[in-house]
């Protein structure tokens, strides 16, 4: 029990030291969520270049998202040729795998790959803290039992950083935004060699 206690208190200082580290200015709490807007649309097909270099592989081609409901998205990345890589299906906590080829059917990989979606699709999540650093707002959210920032600058999330033990662990980079169309996308991760790196066709 005494163990317990010790660990729950070592990773709940862990987790709000990463604020501390970067020089945040803690501004206390003063909305109730946090917006993503930019898979929100049903009426439009988010369509983009893509590649993804994960361990020792590459793959290039075209990444399509798609809002069916409310927490309900598709996405299929697909060669150049059209032929598919993967065909996944995000409905609330549920992923499902319709097609995914051999070289990336690796359960580490297709964990990683359905966090960093959710990530991507989630559209509003609860603020916690605000904090700001230079022209950045910074919220403080927690989904899934791990903690995100969400930087808006010039009232647009440009980043999304996921922290474990008060060390940055993926980055997510939104930029060329226009009307909440993001142009360019890239997903960091520093612990793992996976990289994903996306543009607006």
């Amino acid at each position: 029990m005494r163990y317990l206690l010790i660990s729950i208190t070592f990773l709940l200082v862990s987790c709000g030291s990463y604020p501390k580290k970067n020089d945040f200015q803690e501004l206390g709490k003063s909305i109730e969520y946090v917006n993503n807007p930019y898979f929100s649309d049903k009426t439009k097909d988010y369509v983009y270049k893509a590649k993804i270099e994960a361990f020792d592989k590459s793959f290039g081609g075209i990444f399509i998202m798609k809002k069916l409901g409310p927490g309900h998205h598709r996405i299929v990345f697909t060669t150049e040729m059209g032929n598919k890589i993967f065909d996944f299906t995000l409905n609330g906590q549920s992923f499902r795998i319709k097609q995914i080829i051999p070289e990336m059917n690796k359960r580490i990989l297709i964990n990683i790959l359905k966090k960093d979606l959710k990530v991507l699709v989630r559209e509003k999540s609860i603020a916690f803290t605000g904090y700001t650093k230079k022209r950045d707002a910074i919220w403080e959210t927690r989904f899934n039992e791990e903690t995100h920032y969400y930087f808006i600058k010039d009232q647009q999330l440009n980043k999304i950083i996921k922290v474990k033990g008060g060390k940055k662990k993926v980055e997510f980079i939104f930029s060329e935004i226009n009307d909440n169309i993001v142009a360019q996308i890239q997903i960091l991760h520093k612990k793992i060699p996976l990289r994903i790196n996306l543009t607006a066709i």
